[in-house]
């Protein structure tokens, strides 16, 4: 069996998600004539695989989680949007005429959110972004992106370049998942796996695919609040403020110390 090809993952499903939507640009078909749903697979390092549709990243408000709103309703000032993907809330920020960076690794991701508007994007790593001079008063981090601390390895370096992006008295608003109350004994039993391993449970190995590429496998960190603590301990960050009102997802707020 032919393995899948690396490539811009991301991209390619944003781009085909938007065609799909808009009804403009080469689409993925079914039989040949009607538009297939554009699917994201996500592939777990203990074999599971999910898919999910991925048009909700090409989402408006209306189509929002409650969570999501709140969370932008705490931004101030300048904002990184940290893996805006296809500019869903940097868009909104925009809209409401603040000033917002739209920052991605995926140069597909990237051209769409600019074809929606989105006038100050970035294709680069938080890490490589810290060597410009510009600073912000809010890094936003929705659509789960906590996951992006990766785990306590990763997560003190990224929270090192945020703080090297920050001005004096910066925030991060950033949603995440507490993974622990689910009963499915698949999750359960890989939580357990993760332990035994020296590894938080929520501690995802994940890489992503669509259609014939697939990304390097990935850590991407679902985690409970104390642990969120726990990960921000001798960093140049403080836990301000949780919001559980839609567990098991919730909104951390950190602030610069």
């Amino acid at each position: 069996m032919d393995e899948p090809e690396p490539g811009d993952v991301f991209g390619e499903l944003i781009k085909d998600a938007w065609a799909v939507r808009t009804g403009v640009g080469p689409r993925p078909l079914a039989g040949g004539r009607v538009p297939r749903p554009v699917i994201e697979i996500i592939e777990r390092d203990d074999g599971l695989i999910n898919g999910a549709p991925a048009d909700h990243y090409l989402g408006d408000p209306g189509e929002w989680q409650p969570h999501d709103h709140r969370a932008l309703r705490l931004c101030r000032g300048a904002v990184l949007d940290i893996g805006c993907g296809a500019g869903r809330t940097a868009l909104e920020l925009q809209r409401r005429s603040m000033a917002v960076t739209g920052l991605d690794v995926s140069p597909g991701a990237i051209e769409i959110a600019r074809k929606r508007g989105l006038r100050d994007t970035v294709v680069a790593t938080v890490e490589d972004f810290t060597r410009g001079a510009t600073r912000y008063d809010t890094f936003l981090l929705l659509g789960n992106n906590l996951g992006l601390l990766g785990g306590p390895e990763q997560a003190p370096k990224f929270l090192a370049a945020l703080a090297q992006l920050a001005k004096p008295g910066a925030r991060i608003v950033a949603q995440g998942t507490d993974p622990y109350g689910t009963t499915d004994p698949v999750h359960v039993a890989y939580h357990q796996r993760n332990r035994d391993r020296g590894r938080l449970g929520g501690q995802l190995r994940l890489r992503l695919r669509y259609r014939r590429l697939a990304t390097d496998w990935f850590d991407y960190l679902n985690c409970s609040v104390p642990e969120l603590e726990g990960l921000l301990e001798g960093t140049a960050w403080r836990l301000k403020s949780v919001d559980l009102q839609d567990r098991p997802y919730y909104v951390a707020v950190m602030e610069r110390c």
